[in-house]
């Protein structure tokens, strides 16, 4: 009953985050190839009067790819944006956006000018009211439309190079299904199930963990903008030795069904939820892309997976031995990499010795394999909520490394990457822009932090204080009410007693002055008596 009040309350709100603005989703814009709109704050395009960016040409790197995709002109995806956009806006200071209308990652406030951290906690550390606001966030985001963005439904080509612009509405969770599909979807090379597969913008090479990284960060900042929850942070769930999915239960993100395995209980909240982009076979045949329909609902039986290929969850002591590889990536910088820190959190290779092996699926892999479903397949794994949990975790690991070994942005490659992956490659299907190697650097540096990873005293003020004090701030106002209520009721005991002892006083003092002396007969002592009756 709580969540679904609360539901009903935030459905008032509307906003979003990401993809193709819809202020750039017409004719015009793609025809003029330029994508740069108007900032509401004033008026201008990307704020330009309140000097918050200006539209500029893109720029993009030259630097030579990998020989994993040996084709060239035929996908969207190269060189993005260029094939829709080569001008957008830039924005300058601590704005971004694709209007620069919005803060750079860990700033707030209308001028952007707050510097803030916030702090990322476990999804078992959470309130209760906590847990459940969390939940209702994700509903309203499954269930309200975004109003900033849409999906494109077809290729530039599809589209009539822009004269025909195909674009659909999207809700503001599934875009950001939508998004990972894109990233990782085959490129179509004309003709039925003529495609190629060996090409994915966000994973099995080195943008794999700063794309996610932006992705979290985006999602995070647009339930923040869905809500008007500026305080809002993403919790994680802390996977290392697990024994079965803790978080798959009514309580939090859905039990398994009474009579049906594979799907979730009538009793959760996601049991409703409608997944979309899992077809990529069909849309291979069909020569087109997800245009987000739903296609039924979220997969999952954890447990019933292949266990040759994935025996258990991941332990600690693999984690651990994945931190100690010194080396983020080598060569060849895909999914064969030896002793790569990357592929071996990825799950490309094996946690014990870091070598790549093809037969088996290790820790970031797992969890997908494990929970035998929806998140099974890369292109839709976005739509089981398990996965944001999963994956701010994974960064959270990307963390610890990056704050062990401390290595120069000159580490990450500058060139022979996969497709899509080197240090200055835009990340696909981002608008605003961002380069992979921006984001090779500290989470402080991005205004956020874990708590398990704090020092000792400011974890323990997160982890078990933060929450109770985050309650009490939210129920301030009925705390000062009852206080102020208190001590006013006090304060009528307190006079009427005082009242009551004064006028006992004077009745006291009055009668004194009329009481005779006391005699010695009978009389004189049985008059006194009556008169004090």
């Amino acid at each position: 009953m709580f969540l679904l009040k609360l539901i009903g309350f935030l459905a008032l709100f509307r906003s979003s985050y990401q993809q193709f603005p819809r202020a750039c989703a017409t004719a015009e814009a793609l025809l003029s190839k330029e994508c740069c709109p108007v900032w509401d704050g004033d008026a201008s395009v990307c704020g330009e009067s309140s000097r918050r960016g200006s539209c500029q040409d893109v720029s993009v790197t030259d630097a030579a790819d990998g020989p994993q995709f040996p084709h060239s002109n035929v996908d969207d995806r190269e060189k993005w944006p260029l094939v829709f956009y080569n001008r957008t806006c830039q924005c300058v200071g601590n704005f971004m956006g694709y209007n620069c209308g919005d803060c750079k990652f860990g700033f707030f406030g209308p001028n952007c000018d707050e510097r803030r951290e916030s702090i990322r906690r476990s999804i078992f550390q959470l309130t209760t009211a906590e847990k459940n606001k969390f939940i209702a966030y994700l509903n309203l985001a499954k269930n309200t439309v975004s109003t900033d963005y849409v999906i494109a439904t077809g290729t530039y080509i599809q589209m009539n190079n822009g004269s025909t612009p195909m674009f659909r509405n999207i809700s503001v969770y599934d875009l950001f299904v939508w998004m990972h599909y894109y990233a990782s979807r085959d490129t179509l090379l004309g003709g039925s199930n003529n495609v190629w597969r060996d090409i994915d913008f966000a994973h099995e090479a080195p943008a794999f963990l700063p794309w996610h990284r932006v992705f979290l960060l985006l999602w995070e900042q647009g339930i923040r903008k869905l809500t008007g929850d500026q305080n809002f942070t993403v919790p994680y769930w802390d996977w290392r030795d697990a024994q079965d999915c803790d978080v798959c239960t009514d309580e939090y993100l859905g039990g398994r069904h009474p009579t049906n395995p594979n799907i979730l209980s009538p009793a959760s909240f996601f049991s409703s939820w409608q997944v979309i982009c899992t077809k990529s076979e069909e849309y291979n045949r069909l020569e087109t892309l997800c245009n987000g329909t739903g296609e039924g609902p979220i997969l999952r039986n954890p447990g019933n997976h292949d266990r040759i290929r994935t025996p258990r969850l991941p332990t600690s002591a693999e984690v651990e031995f994945c931190l100690s590889l010194t080396e983020y990536e080598t060569e060849p910088m895909d999914k064969f990499a030896n002793m790569s820190f990357r592929n071996t959190l990825e799950g490309f290779a094996d946690p014990s010795d870091g070598m790549a092996n093809r037969a088996r699926s290790t820790l970031h892999n797992s969890l997908h394999i494990f929970m035998n479903g929806s998140m099974s397949q890369v292109q839709g794994s976005a739509n089981d909520p398990i996965f944001v949990l999963h994956h701010v975790f994974v960064d959270s690991i990307f963390e610890q490394w990056l704050r062990r070994h401390q290595p120069l942005g000159a580490v990450y490659p500058a060139a022979n990457a996969p497709i899509g992956h080197n240090h200055g490659y835009h990340m696909v299907p981002f608008i605003p822009l961002y380069r992979n190697g921006d984001f090779f650097l500290s989470s402080r540096e991005l205004g956020y932090d874990y708590a398990y990873l704090l020092e000792p005293g400011q974890r323990f003020l997160e982890e078990f204080l933060a929450p109770y004090l985050d309650q009490a701030r939210q129920i301030w106002q009925w705390l000062l009410a009852a206080g102020i209520l208190g001590a006013l009721v006090a304060a009528i005991l307190v006079l009427s007693v005082v009242l009551t002892c004064r006028k006992r006083k004077r009745t006291r003092s009055s009668y004194e002055e009329r009481q005779p002396l006391l005699h010695d007969s009978n009389e004189s002592q049985n008059l006194n008596y009556q008169t004090t009756l």
